[in-house]
């Protein structure tokens, strides 16, 4: 007797896109976006190169969304210090601290991939550019607002805010260059801290 089809044989095996996510995320931060094909995420995840074309429709979709889970990972969370009703002499250490952190110890890479991706925007598609661009004014917002509020209460130099916001989202970007070049922890901090402290406390 004729065995019997298994009615799950040939069926596709169950995208995990969660996965699939961490790794791309993981992959582009640690070896540059430009650097990384969808069949190395492939490979590393086991995951059918159509079933990823499906579900993020093209690299750049992937990209995308990569970039989206990094958003939620370690942008959100410096936006949320930002957004803390404390001193800001409380606020710029726990920036500073956040920034700083010890990478090893979490088990991600150096750097930041908003600025891994920002450095390399210009070899991006369309998608990941504009979701790059969201998170720009995302940070400079929440950067904006905080300034606004340090200065209601007396506890800001007298800088124009766009000005001081951009200052800051350009230490940042300096920070997490200088912690993928291999500077010591010890001495970004002491950069941030110089230029924070100095250009914007009140004496």
């Amino acid at each position: 007797m004729q065995e019997k089809p298994s009615p799950h044989r040939g069926r596709p095996k169950k995208l995990d896109r969660d996965l699939i996510l961490q790794t791309a995320m993981m992959e582009y931060w640690s070896k540059g976006p430009s650097n990384v094909s969808i069949n190395d995420i492939c490979n590393l995840t086991g995951s059918s190169k159509p079933g990823v074309y499906r579900e993020f429709e093209n690299d750049d979709g992937l990209k995308r969304d990569a970039l989206k889970a990094y958003q939620a990972l370690a942008i959100q969370p410096l936006i949320d210090i930002l957004d803390t009703d404390q001193p800001v002499s409380e606020t710029l250490e726990a920036t500073i601290n956040f920034m700083t952190q010890d990478r090893g110890s979490i088990g991600v890479p150096e750097g930041c991939l908003y600025v891994i991706m920002g450095a390399q925007s210009d070899q991006l598609g369309p998608a990941t550019h504009g979701e790059l661009c969201k998170i720009r004014a995302e940070l400079l917002a929440a950067y904006s607002a905080w300034i606004e509020r340090a200065k209601l209460k007396g506890q800001f130099a007298d800088i124009p805010t766009e000005v001081a916001a951009l200052f800051l989202k350009t230490q940042h970007v300096g920070a997490m260059r200088m912690q993928r070049e291999g500077v010591s922890t010890q001495t970004v901090s002491q950069v941030l801290r110089v230029g924070f402290e100095a250009t914007f406390l009140q004496a």
